[in-house]
């Protein structure tokens, strides 16, 4: 998620190269299968429920083809979880079934599938489903990012900002990992548009936002335009060091970025105040009380000359 959004999205979703993960306990079943996709998508293989949960934890598929009667976890309890777990639940799952009774279809209709075919597997109807659902998985996607974006700067907007801490905020409780947050305001940015116009303001915000797009960048991290002059980076399982590290980076690259300043009293360029805070989630606490000591260490921040980070009370230049 850090990486900015493009600004020409490629509509033609059904070109798009899919991620699909084949999940069978039998491994002629699996040659099957890829064999019939090999040519036209990235595969891959695991022989359990439990792996299949375990892989889309860390490399999420855009589509999975899930056997139903594996030993274990069944096909249907690992297509339930993956519904019930807010990461996954997107996915869409096609069972791979020789089950055909009318009972046995409707629970994995409950279970949460798109679809399912039969055993023995016709390669034909199997390919034309995959690529069909693959389709509106692919268009769902770009309509979700366009919903995400900020029109100007093409990070993340702040609804999103929102509620992708409040995500990652249930998902560092569960897993006992800190949550670390980065806000930032760019220095007498008022003076700046009046000094040299919207244009020109409009110019260097787009800037700023590319800066920090390319400091924020493992997949899991957010950055996003707060409001106005203002940005924010999500950090998931990152503790107050390694976010103090992200912010002192942001810093530096926006005063690389020598965007002249005139009216500044920082500096002649262009600078931004941080504040970094960073928490393990706990029931007690809460998103809003993470963005509120972000916020009080950017006021230290500018109360302290501007064009800093600061941290816990600490400022580092």
């Amino acid at each position: 998620m850090t990486e900015m959004f493009p600004d020409h999205v490629e509509l033609e979703v059904e070109k798009r190269r899919g991620r699909i993960l084949i999940v069978d306990d039998q491994p002629l079943m699996i040659r099957v299968i890829h064999q019939i996709f090999a040519d036209e998508h990235e595969l891959f293989m695991a022989t359990s429920g439990e792996q299949a949960l375990e892989f889309c934890q860390n490399n999420l598929p855009d589509l999975v083809l899930l056997d139903v009667v594996m030993p274990g976890m069944d096909g249907l309890e690992t297509c339930r979880r993956l519904k019930k777990d807010e990461r996954t639940a997107s996915i869409p799952v096609i069972f791979v079934t020789g089950q055909t009774t009318e009972e046995e279809e409707n629970e994995c209709w409950d279970a949460g599938c798109v679809d399912f075919v039969n055993k023995p597997v016709n390669a034909r109807t199997l390919l034309k489903r995959v690529r069909s659902h693959l389709t509106l998985k692919f268009q769902s996607d770009l309509l979700r990012r366009l919903a995400m974006l900020d029109g100007l700067t093409k990070l993340a907007n702040r609804r999103y900002f929102d509620q992708f801490l409040s995500q990652e905020w249930r998902r560092c409780k569960r897993a006992g990992k800190p949550l670390s947050l980065v806000l930032l305001d760019i220095d007498h940015f008022k003076s700046y548009n009046d000094s040299l116009g919207h244009q020109q303001g409009d110019d260097s915000l787009r800037m700023v936002a590319s800066a920090i797009a390319r400091k924020a960048h493992r997949p899991a991290d957010l950055a996003a335009r707060y409001g106005g002059e203002e940005f924010a980076v999500i950090l998931p399982e990152t503790d107050l060091p390694g976010a103090v590290n992200i912010g002192e980076q942001i810093e530096q690259s926006v005063r690389e970025l020598q965007i002249e300043h005139p009216s500044s009293p920082v500096c002649n360029v262009l600078t931004v105040s941080i504040g970094v805070a960073s928490m393990v989630p706990v029931e007690s606490s809460n998103p809003e009380l993470l963005i509120k000591v972000a916020d009080q260490h950017l006021y230290l921040a500018k109360n302290r000359g501007r064009g800093q980070v600061c941290a816990e009370d600490n400022t580092s230049s």
